[in-house]
């Protein structure tokens, strides 16, 4: 059937190009986002009937299902799965584990995830794929995070991905590309009206409800048989201030209450049931004692139809008759429905029913529910396995059993990435017998869960006084959460005030431990006691046994490399991080090593690759979640150079910093902006921002800054700031003793005493560290000090191995700086191509090259990078075009470093 679309041409258009681009190739996604009414489902509706010649799947979220893990996922991918085989085991294993067809480890999310795309990219791969996912606002958790990373991961299969949502983009949605559904306009909804509108209308009663209903096409269909034929004719009554959507609910309410009472039960049957499974319906039907005619009064009031499957006129009506059932009618519902739910087939339905239909405390069903929490999560579904456990507590008499499921619904919550939901949980759980074991977890949940709600100074305190309780339950997990502590007070930095020296003095009270966590406590505990030089050396045994595959340490472990100066180790660790990360799919990791690795990027100059990252873990944040410290985006743009982005960037950074009580992240804004105008030139400004920053001692940060500081304040002719500068970099350079900081410090003390033997010294230190950024700077600072004792040729060469280095790296501001340095010589600077990998590939092409290079096969890559192995070939078409090759054999031995 051909669907007419009245007065929706802008977004016919929009579907119609969409089409037209996944027939070509390439994939694509949008979001249909309006109030309810608008006409999101017609839309979607028109995209499956224009879809290319291929393959349309849709699925939808149900009221009903939002606790129940992967149910609108499931939908989508059931008559795909004949692909299923022919994808990489691991991901293979993972999707038939999260949908239930066979036992095995709970998967990771980026796995399902990843699983996903390639089933969706397989299942395009003769012929273009559509998929429609309407009723988005309902979807379940874990069916919205994958969705989402399938979304912003699809690239050239030639699949079309399209939501239909309710609502402003605070979903995990926002950022998609989006099209926004609203009224007809004045002469498209007066037609549709006309249609519906029996008889003679008032004139005014017609553009009065055009107006209330602002165009809405719902509203304006089911509106006016509220209104009896003297409204339409005369008018009568006054403006209704209820929003639209509300009136049209409340409207289908009113006609569910016209219906004899078998068909009102009927409807609330289907609404509870939220499948359309028409035979169990029926079924649940007789269990209530329904006639089988029961359906023709709903079907002829327009409320529902009962085919092949049961079909609601609007989602709205299933909203009105669940929100005007009686409670007592609704239990009945529920427990007819879990009666003739087949318990070996579909369990976890039937104990959700089950629960539901519980007046009272009932054992047998709580257990019920707490097995098919362990389902759940061993399908890798925590929220859903959450919600099982919540409904079981509720129904639990003994106290000891509903703490403990309690308890472990907070820790599946937690799991979930609910944080902020876990304090209640535990404190319902508290009321209870808890044993010392239990009480510990609850504590350790406690403080784990305050440092992810807020990682500043409002963690400190719930975490000092988790740590105190668990001194004598657990004293592992105790320094586990005085690091927390301590990290949080870290955080907090100038905004903490004497959070610091508090949480250091309170974890000195626990006995010292062996473990990782125990170890980095202990030196950071020295750190503060009795200074950096003390601290180093435990710095050092700490790292060494320190895992690279725990988010709660990397970024702690990142930053104390930094602060001892250990290049080596921060870019080896930084590396087998990410690729833990993704080749196991742990997503709590993924976006922190990440942004770790991408500061060390920046650092190395690998500016394109450390972009490449940053966005990454931008689009997995947006996708599912996670906060970010925005630390790496910040540093990367100021050694950019583009003043404007830099300073938006960095003016956005300090307004959420001070927000959050994130002082350490006012310290790298100062910092930014120090490296920002110390390459553009203006000293000055680099003077002021450094100061800031290298004034308060933040891990890592300060000593960035006083590099920028001795150098602002030299070329500003400020020499005593200078050498004070110098003078707390030069101590503790010396303390860490490696390459990086021994040519650090030779580069400040040659800044303020212009000594060339402290230049080459440091240029010869940094030569031996993996660090080109530093070397480029090192070698800009000589070659300005060279030029300056008019010694022109040996500034030539060191300027023009800067300029080159900054311009490959893409430093613009430092590059110019170079090339004014060089032109003062009497060199022309001619402008250059920024090198294969960064002017003719793009980051993820890079990836892909390098990767290809090393031997790996296309669905290698893409389960590497989170792409599907069709994207992969199509970006090496790209890289062998741009390169000039025909084959992945001529990448090997190619400089795509």
């Amino acid at each position: 059937m051909r669907i007419e679309l009245r007065g929706r041409r802008r977004e016919r258009d929009t579907l119609d190009r969409l089409m037209r681009d996944v027939r070509a190739g390439q994939s694509r996604v949008l979001v249909l986002r309006g109030e309810p009414g608008t006409g999101k489902t017609a839309l979607l509706d028109y995209a499956a009937e224009h879809a290319p010649a291929g393959r349309v799947v849709r699925a939808a979220g149900v009221e009903p299902e939002t606790e129940l893990a992967y149910s609108a996922l499931q939908q989508l991918c059931a008559p795909l799965l004949d692909h299923l085989g022919r994808l990489p085991e691991p991901q293979r294993d993972a999707l038939a584990t999260a949908f239930g067809l066979s036992s095995g480890r709970p998967p990771e999310a980026l796995i399902v995830g990843l699983a996903v795309l390639g089933l969706l990219a397989e299942a395009a791969s003769e012929k273009p794929l559509v998929c429609v996912v309407d009723d988005a606002q309902w979807l379940d958790r874990m069916s919205e995070v994958i969705l989402t990373f399938v979304a912003r991961r699809l690239d050239a299969e030639s699949v079309a991905l399209i939501f239909g949502a309710r609502g402003i983009n605070e979903d995990l949605l926002g950022g998609l590309p989006e099209l926004r559904v609203e009224g007809l306009p004045d002469g498209d909804a007066r037609a549709l009206l006309d249609s519906v509108l029996p008889g003679l209308v008032d004139d005014r009663v017609r553009d009065r409800i055009v107006a209330e209903t602002r165009g809405n096409p719902l509203a304006l269909l089911e509106l006016p048989r509220d209104l009896s034929p003297a409204e339409l004719a005369f008018g009568a009554g006054t403006p209704s201030a209820t929003p639209v959507a509300g009136r049209v609910e409340e409207g289908f309410r009113r006609r569910i209450a016209g219906l004899p009472d078998d068909s009102r039960l009927l409807l609330l049957t289907a609404a509870v049931e939220p499948v359309g499974d028409v035979p169990l319906l029926w079924r649940a039907a007789g269990r209530l004692g329904i006639a089988p005619d029961a359906a023709v009064a709903a079907e002829a009031a327009g409320l529902i139809e009962v085919g092949a499957r049961v079909r609601f006129r609007h989602p709205l009506v299933r909203s009105a008759a669940l929100h005007a059932a009686d409670p007592a009618r609704l239990r009945e519902v529920h427990r007819a429905l879990a009666d003739v739910t087949d318990a070996g087939q579909d369990p976890d339905r039937r104990a959700w029913h089950r629960g539901h239909a519980a007046v009272g405390p009932d054992e047998d069903v709580a257990a019920e529910l707490e097995q098919s929490a362990g389902r759940a999560l061993a399908r890798g579904g925590r929220a859903a396995a959450a919600a099982f456990l919540e409904r079981a507590a509720e129904l639990t008499l003994d106290s000891r059993t509903r703490s403990a499921r309690l308890l472990a619904a907070a820790h599946a919550r937690f799991a979930a990435g609910a944080a902020d939901r876990v304090p209640g949980l535990l404190a319902a759980a508290e009321i209870g017998p808890l044993d010392a074991v239990q009480r510990a977890a609850a504590q350790r949940l406690r403080a784990r869960a305050a440092f992810a709600t807020s990682s500043g100074r409002a963690a400190v305190p719930p975490l000092l006084d988790a740590a105190r309780q668990l001194e004598e339950l657990d004293p592992a997990a105790a320094r586990e959460t005085y690091l927390s502590a301590i990290g949080a007070a870290l955080n907090a930095g100038r905004l903490g005030t004497e959070d610091l020296q508090q949480a250091v003095t309170a974890a000195a009270s626990v006995p010292p431990g062996d473990e990782p966590a125990g170890r980095l406590l202990g030196s950071l505990i020295v750190w503060q006691r009795d200074g950096y030089k003390a601290a180093v050396p435990l710095f050092a045994e700490a790292l060494a046994v320190t895992t690279d595959r725990d988010a709660d340490l990397l970024w702690l472990s990142g930053l104390l490399l930094h602060e001892t100066w250990d290049d080596e180790r921060f870019l080896a660790r930084t590396e087998r991080a990410v690729t833990y990360a993704r080749e196991s799919g742990t997503l709590s990791l993924l976006p922190v090593a990440l942004t770790c690795r991408a500061t060390a990027l920046v650092y190395a100059g690998q500016f394109a690759d450390a972009a490449g990252l940053v966005d990454e873990a931008t689009a997995l944040a947006s996708a599912t979640g996670p906060s970010l410290h925005p630390a790496s985006e910040i540093i990367l743009a100021a050694f950019r150079g583009i003043q404007d982005d830099a300073l938006r960037l960095i003016g956005e950074l300090v307004a959420d910093a001070e927000a959050a009580g994130l002082g350490w992240l006012l310290s790298v804004a100062g910092y930014s902006k120090a490296v920002l105008f110390n390459g553009l030139g203006n000293y000055h400004a680099a003077l002021e921002a450094a100061q800031s920053a290298a004034a308060h001692d933040d891990l890592a940060v300060s000593q960035w800054a006083l590099g920028e500081l001795v150098e602002a304040a030299a070329r500003s002719g400020e020499t005593a700031i200078a050498a004070g500068a110098r003078d707390r970099l030069v101590a503790r350079a010396g303390a860490a003793g490696t390459a990086w900081a021994r040519g650090t410090a030779s580069l400040a003390a040659a800044l303020v005493a212009s000594g060339e033997a402290d230049y080459q010294h440091a240029i010869a230190q940094l030569a031996q560290t993996r660090l080109a950024l530093p070397l480029a700077r090192a070698r800009l600072l000589y070659g300005e000090w060279l030029r300056r004792e008019n010694r022109r040729g040996d500034a030539r060469d060191q300027l023009r191995a800067a300029h080159d280095a900054f311009t490959t790296m893409g430093a613009r501001g430092y590059a110019e700086r170079a090339g004014r340095e060089l032109t003062a010589t009497g060199e022309t600077v001619r402008k250059r191509s920024s090198g294969v990998r960064q002017e003719q590939l793009t980051a993820q092409e890079s990836q892909i090259a390098r990767l290809a290079a090393a031997g790996r096969t296309n669905p290698e890559i893409g389960a590497v990078l989170f792409l599907s192995p069709r994207t992969v070939e199509w970006h090496l078409r790209k890289v062998f075009a741009k390169l000039g090759m025909t084959s992945r054999r001529e990448l090997t031995g190619f400089d795509l470093a």
